[in-house]
């Protein structure tokens, strides 16, 4: 029997390392041939090393240009050609569209599209943003509206988005919240670290995940003279148009409003630092993977209540969601949880528990794999 072939295609390594490594390895697991189509930077040897074909792209997230956008189609369709994968997995939205081209023009028998959250320019104001968020729905009409294709939603609110607005039917949206953690690396510390509480934002450093909300939260709680300290863990996107100055990281920590910590590739120990995990992000999140690691801790969470945080975040159980932009209830989340360790503690022991139940790494991997299963078997194979 001729081995069946899987093709993720992910704009950027590092994400697919983070995000969906796990899940390419349960394919591997369950004798799936994986192909990674991706632009490679720093992880391309991680990836090979785990016995993956590289198909390496000369790919950028936020180029328009005509002229290198068509060049880049036309590799990513030699690529599928050359494959020839019976399952083609596409994660974010140029590996939606450029992908579902592919796969169309090299006739692959099933085509898995995932949004993990709408993003940013779903969310941006104005006119030019409104313009384009017309323009990409019109083209994911046209991409995602093949019958060979599925889509998987992260959350109930993107899902039915893209359902009402008949960018996608309902038999072809599947709802898979999150991309999964492992509840064996991520675990309880066990206790607390002593000293002042540590609140951890943790993640790209960019304005629309909270970043500024976040310090000004920072300075009100100082002003009241709370004894908490709150860090920034992540680095600047140089391709998004949202991202902090690495300038603007280095005054806040020089100010003392807040501590840079910079990337982070540590996150199981990073977290075993903090007390308190905050998202003030109103971003167009999936089901954000850094408050699903939060969980796994055992650590409380404060969020905005949007979709995709909303659904790690329980109100009252595992954490506090807060009005959307509202600083100062964001600042009183966050003391209230940093002056009640009893509530910390009962918050993280739920969150642990939801994690468990419903966002693992081996649920959504399980969850996925069934997906492939049916549409092969759907499609004859």
């Amino acid at each position: 029997m001729t081995k069946r072939k899987i093709l993720f295609f992910i704009t950027e390594d590092w994400y697919f390392h983070s995000h969906r490594l796990a899940l390419a390895r349960a394919a591997r697991d369950a004798g799936y041939e994986v192909t990674v189509a991706t632009a490679v930077n720093r992880h391309g040897d991680k990836i090979a090393a785990e016995g993956f074909s590289l198909a390496p792209l000369s790919l950028s997230r936020r180029s328009l240009n005509p002229f290198s956008e068509a060049m880049a189609i036309a590799e990513i369709v030699a690529i599928y050609k050359r494959v020839k994968p019976h399952v083609a997995h596409h994660v974010a939205l140029k590996p939606v569209v450029y992908g579902s081209i592919a796969a169309s023009l090299a006739g692959v028998p099933v085509t898995v599209n995932a949004l993990a959250g709408l993003g940013h320019i779903f969310v941006a104001q104005g006119f030019k943003a409104s313009v384009t968020r017309t323009a990409i729905k019109t083209v994911l009409r046209l991409a995602m509206g093949r019958k060979k294709s599925c889509a998987i939603f992260q959350n109930p609110d993107d899902m039915n988005t893209f359902v009402s607005g008949k960018i996608v039917t309902p038999s072809q949206a599947e709802l898979i919240m999150g991309s999964g953690v492992d509840t064996d690396v991520f675990t309880p510390p066990g206790k607390e670290p002593s000293g002042a509480p540590v609140v951890l934002l943790s993640s790209r450093m960019l304005a629309t995940k909270g970043v500024y909300d976040f310090v000004e939260a920072a300075r009100i709680l100082k002003s009241r003279g709370a004894a908490v300290r709150m860090a920034l863990a992540g680095s600047p996107d140089e391709h998004n148009p949202s991202s902090i100055a690495p300038s603007q990281l280095a005054e806040w920590n020089d100010e003392g409003v807040v501590e840079y910590w910079g990337q982070r590739d540590d996150m199981p120990d990073t977290l075993k630092k903090a007390s308190i995990v905050a998202l003030p992000s109103f971003y167009g999140e999936g089901v954000p993977k850094s408050l699903i690691e939060a969980a796994s801790a055992a650590r409380p969470i404060v969020a905005y209540n949007i979709a995709g945080c909303r659904e790690i975040t329980r109100h009252g159980e595992n954490g506090l969601l807060v009005p959307l932009r509202d600083v100062n209830a964001l600042a009183g989340a966050i003391e209230k949880l940093s002056t009640d360790p009893a509530l910390r503690r009962k918050m993280g022991d739920a969150g642990r528990a939801a994690v468990i139940e419903k966002f693992s790494e081996k649920i959504v991997t399980q969850k996925t794999l069934a997906l492939y299963e049916r549409k092969l078997a759907g499609a004859g194979l």
